[in-house]
């Protein structure tokens, strides 16, 4: 018999945060691989190490942070031979990942590689948008609000698309873009229906009015979000100005 592969969503960052059965795969998977990028450690090992019971073998996948050469396949390619030596040899293995698998999550490339050969599980995670609206006290969509996802990189033809056509948004990987994003929030009048928030759930957070932000440049943990949906008391929030 093979091993099984689970892939276990972590959460934002807070490693309270982390499901009841992430936490019990945790302390018992006998091996466990997790991203990391070229300089720096790894953000998903560093949510999971309070709940870790020590002496499980670990994998490092190590990837280029770079727009370039993501996904790097690879590395993946590497991993998920690492992992796939590890299952055949009946050894269950957790593959970690901040926020959800699922959701812009690094752990579909192993899942693509390795799901049609061995028991593979994914457990959901806490994601940052979940998080960022808990953190603002404000709702992500109500009713029959349509929320959007929107990627920072988009060009400015397909953003304004997007911002139009949604009434609520979670603009994510701001990172370098965060000027260009700004403006265009301004042009659109959506400015003051906008939050900043960075780093949610850590000790790091911040959050506040995007009109507030004194920087240029957001970091990788970041997000806006805008609500400009039909209930009015959403809009009265406090960081919503009518």
């Amino acid at each position: 018999m093979t091993g099984k592969l689970y892939g276990l969503g972590l959460g934002p960052g807070d490693p309270d945060l982390i499901t009841l059965k992430a936490h019990r795969i945790l302390r018992v998977v006998p091996v466990i691989a997790w991203p990391a990028p070229d300089t720096g450690p790894s953000f998903a090992r560093a949510i999971a190490a309070p709940h870790l019971p020590g002496g499980q073998t670990e994998i490092p996948i190590v990837v280029p942070m770079r727009t370039e050469r993501f996904p790097a396949r690879d590395v993946y390619d590497k991993a998920s031979g690492e992992i796939a030596a590890h299952l055949d040899a009946g050894r269950d293995v957790a593959v970690l990942c901040e926020g959800d698998p699922f959701f812009y999550g690094s752990f579909m490339y192993v899942f693509e590689r390795l799901a049609g050969q061995y028991p593979t599980e994914v457990v959901p995670g806490v994601s940052s948008m979940m998080a960022a609206a808990s953190a603002a006290g404000r709702p992500l969509a109500a009713r029959n609000d349509v929320l959007s996802v929107v990627p920072g990189p988009l060009g400015d033809e397909e953003l304004t698309n997007r911002f139009n056509a949604a009434d609520a948004l979670a603009i994510i990987k701001i990172g370098r873009h965060f000027k260009r994003l700004r403006a265009l929030i301004e042009k659109l009048n959506l400015l003051p229906h906008a939050i900043y928030v960075e780093r949610v759930s850590l000790d790091a957070e911040r959050l506040m009015p995007l009109a507030d932000v004194p920087e240029d440049t957001a970091p990788y943990f970041s997000m806006i979000l805008i609500y400009k949906g039909g209930e009015d008391w959403i809009q009265k929030l406090p960081g919503s100005k009518p």
